[in-house]
């Protein structure tokens, strides 16, 4: 072990922009010493000028050794730290904008989280929508900027403890982990009454409460996924993903198509909100619920080191979930808007005749299957894609010795989590089961979702004071007053009213106080920062250095020399 650090010296160290490492000459493991150039691909197979591995090198069968004496095949990277190294360069641009959008559940958000915007804003959803989108930009780019600075599976937790203090960090992630692996229980959840519930409309027979089969079904899918490695996961969603957005692009075309002379862009006014939320307060009122709908964009992120080229892919992930799935929220709530009729639209909903699935069956024939086989994949994609969040922090709280040291632990040949993995599908079988049966599935979905989204927003508004003050304090060569200054303030106020709306705090008159069991997730979310407190102060006087690590970027300590034998990848 390297010696042990104190605050002074984490601050110490950190104080100057992060510079790349020289290469440096392994440490000799006993008692045979190895040289550098043990781990060099012989002269022999390298490119005369690019210094490529060809011939016998590039077979996927030859084995290498690793600094620890493990030995590696196919296309495993070999490095100094392969026991806690995750699988490096295995995604591209494509996986990890689809992880966050399947993150954000844009077929579920159409179908049920938007449509609760219409009792306030009625016809003009559209624009609630449209100052959402803007609102959300802001946070998005701070998380952006902070990902191209500082790719690294802990993500938030990083970029908290980097730009504030590593016990913000550690709470930061403490509170973050805990809600992603939520997350996938609250989808199984949905899918299992969503499912059940289709079921039983079709054909009586079915039991409607016949619910978890599916559920279970789902975490089986979402635990292979995970154990699979990066690459199938994130391969995974991306069939998802894709498959959800074209359904509702191509019913928002049919829509526009079928209302004829009735497109108006009066719907991007304030002439068409409900009764009882003129003007400018109806769409205050309904973006709101609406920015609630763009959660997850940051879900990217945590793949930072499984990510090609992470400093710039993961800036253009987490901008690009954002707008564009903020542009298919736009485009579809104003299809349904017009369709619908723009004075009456306040009384559209998430279910029943004046829904989504509700116009589809009665207008458009069997076109309603592809959208509830829509809803079932947002489902199933989201749960997969927070699993990827939530295993990837805890591996990177366990690495640094602040979560158990289990969950860094990895597969040797696919380097998936997979303690986390097997924890996570623990803990989302035991949450969907218990909460599902011990109230009712749906219940339990709404008292889980005001956690987590309680939770996420506390997390956004803290990540927009650490982009300030990262750029502010640590990097003022590359600090912009309008990225990193007037964005973070203004991502907080935009979602500080959402954060009261989700708790039920009625700071506003369209805010209803939350009632039992719901009501119970404040205290759910402040039992479980309160043991984080107590963890953290054993911590900070036991091991001091762990905590400090939580700002660590492991991609700047990697050895340069690595070798990629399927790919012959040159040296980083």
């Amino acid at each position: 072990m390297g010696p042990r650090l104190t605050y002074a010296h984490w601050l110490g160290t950190v104080a100057r922009p992060p510079v790349a490492p020289r290469h440096r000459t392994p440490h000799p493991t006993p008692p045979t010493p190895l040289r550098p150039t043990d781990f060099r691909t012989p002269a022999i197979f390298r490119h005369p000028r690019r210094g490529r591995t060809v011939g016998r090198a590039r077979r996927s069968a030859v084995h290498r050794t690793t600094h620890s004496g493990q030995r590696t095949r196919g296309s495993h990277r070999v490095s100094g730290e392969s026991e806690t190294t995750l699988l490096r360069d295995a995604v591209g641009l494509r996986e990890v904008l689809f992880q966050s959008i399947t993150a954000m559940a844009p077929a579920a958000a159409i179908a049920a989280s938007i449509p609760s915007g219409a009792a306030f804003a009625g016809g003009s959803l559209p624009l609630s929508v449209l100052v959402a989108l803007v609102a959300c930009l802001f946070t998005a780019s701070c998380v952006a900027e902070l990902a191209r600075h500082l790719p690294a599976a802990g993500s938030v937790a990083t970029y908290s403890a980097q730009g504030l203090h590593p016990t913000v960090g550690f709470l930061v992630g403490w509170g973050y982990v805990f809600v992603e692996a939520l997350v996938p229980a609250l989808l199984l959840l949905q899918l299992g009454f969503t499912t059940a519930g289709t079921l039983h409309q079709e054909w009586s027979s079915y039991p409607a409460d016949l619910w978890w089969p599916w559920s279970l079904l789902g975490a089986v899918v979402i635990a292979l996924a995970g154990y699979f490695g990066v690459r199938a996961s994130a391969r995974f969603g991306t069939v998802l993903g894709i498959f959800e957005v074209l359904v509702f692009v191509a019913f928002a075309v049919l829509l526009i198509g079928q209302a004829g002379s009735d497109n108006t862009l009066s719907v991007f006014g304030t002439s068409h909100t409900a009764d009882g939320f003129d003007g400018i307060s109806g769409i205050f009122a309904g973006s709101v619920y609406t920015v609630l709908a763009f959660a997850g964009f940051e879900a990217a992120a945590p793949l930072a080191e499984e990510t090609k080229n992470p400093r710039r892919t993961m800036r253009r992930a987490v901008l690009g979930a954002a707008l564009s799935i903020g542009l298919v929220y736009v485009l579809t709530t104003y299809a349904m808007s017009v369709y619908f009729g723009p004075d009456k639209f306040s009384g559209f909903g998430a279910s029943g005749a004046a829904s989504w699935e509700g116009i589809a069956r009665a207008s458009f024939g069997l076109f309603w299957v592809l959208l509830f086989l829509a809803v079932v994949n947002s489902t199933v994609a989201n749960a997969n894609a927070c699993a990827n969040v939530s295993t990837r922090t805890a591996f990177a709280l366990g690495r640094i010795g602040v979560f158990p040291q289990a969950f860094a632990r990895l597969h040797p040949r696919r380097r998936s989590p997979v303690t986390g993995v097997a924890a996570q599908f623990v803990i989302a079988v035991g949450a969907t089961l218990g909460l599902g049966f011990g109230y009712d599935p749906v219940t339990a979905f709404v008292l889980l979702a005001t956690v987590i989204v309680t939770v996420i927003i506390g997390v956004y508004i803290v990540v927009n004071l650490a982009c300030a003050g990262y750029f502010l304090r640590r990097r003022r060569d590359a600090f912009n007053p309008v990225l990193h200054l007037l964005f973070p303030v203004l991502g907080i106020a935009a979602f500080v009213p959402a954060l009261l709306t989700a708790a039920g705090i009625p700071a506003f008159d369209f805010v209803s106080e939350l009632s039992a069991p719901v009501s119970y997730a404040g205290p759910i979310v402040g039992v479980w920062m309160l043991i984080g407190i107590v963890v953290l102060l054993v911590l900070v006087r036991r091991h001091p250095e762990r905590v400090a690590q939580t700002g660590r970027i492991h991609l700047d300590e990697a050895p340069e020399a690595v070798v990629d034998i399927e790919a012959g990848a040159e040296q980083r």
